[in-house]
């Protein structure tokens, strides 16, 4: 028994010094080199707005609600040049019909009958355009539009960037120069110098409203609702020591 147990000591001090050069191994190996995190980050304007509307007609004659439908489409365009909207800027979609149904319910909740109650007719028109002061008021103020009986439903504008990929270049220079000042840092605090590039990655760019609350998302933000933003991106790199 007295074998067995000098011979339970002698592994764990083998176990022990394992453990402590190891320790001592890695310790240095993290001496060696350090990784830091660099932001680039811009406020910019949008340059593109894209606003979206619709108007549609019902009648249980098919060729009436599209002979009606037809009067808004050209009611809808001859406004929309008035306030100069150019005709390269302007998208009609194709129409849709959707059938009618009014529907009868028993006690019980469950359908009776159904009876055709005619038809839908819906179109869109979408406007591109890179005067968003011009096209943002007329998004606002569609009531001359409807006093010519047009039941026009606006949409919500979207505002777009056309150099983009440009903008994330600048960013990806500005994050990159960021992450090396915050390593030169760490390394003259730490009273050594910094060498080459071990590893480089790059993070997901996020466009959130300029100046908001609003969440970022590992996968990227993509904000089209705000007409001023802010577009961010981070880039990691290791250095070696």
């Amino acid at each position: 028994m007295a074998h067995r147990g000098w011979l339970y000591l002698a592994l764990a001090l083998v176990a022990t010094s394992i453990v402590i050069a190891w320790a001592i191994t890695h310790r240095n190996a993290r001496l060696d080199s350090v990784s830091v995190v660099g932001l680039g980050q811009r406020d910019f304007e949008s340059n593109l707005i894209v606003w979206q509307g619709e108007f549609s007609r019902e009648s249980k004659n098919l060729q009436e609600a599209y002979s009606l439908l037809q009067r808004d489409r050209q009611a809808t365009e001859e406004f929309l040049r008035s306030k100069g909207v150019q005709p390269t800027e302007l998208q009609f979609s194709a129409v849709s019909i959707t059938r009618l149904y009014t529907t009868n319910y028993d006690e019980m909740g469950r359908i009776r009958d159904q009876h055709f109650a005619g038809f839908r007719l819906l179109q869109t028109v979408r406007i591109e355009s890179g005067d968003l002061d011009r096209i943002e008021g007329i998004s606002r103020d569609i009531a001359e539009l409807i006093s010519r009986g047009v039941e026009f439903n606006s949409g919500t504008p979207q505002y777009f960037y056309t150099k983009l990929d440009s903008l994330k270049i600048a960013l990806i220079a500005a994050a990159t120069a960021d992450a090396r000042r915050r390593a030169e840092t760490i390394a003259h605090h730490a009273g050594t110098s910094l060498g080459d590039v071990q590893s480089a990655s790059l993070g997901v760019f996020q466009i959130t409203e300029r100046n908001s609350s609003e969440e970022l998302d590992w996968g990227g933000t993509f904000n089209t609702t705000a007409r001023q933003k802010t577009a961010r991106v981070t880039v990691r790199l290791r250095y070696r020591l």
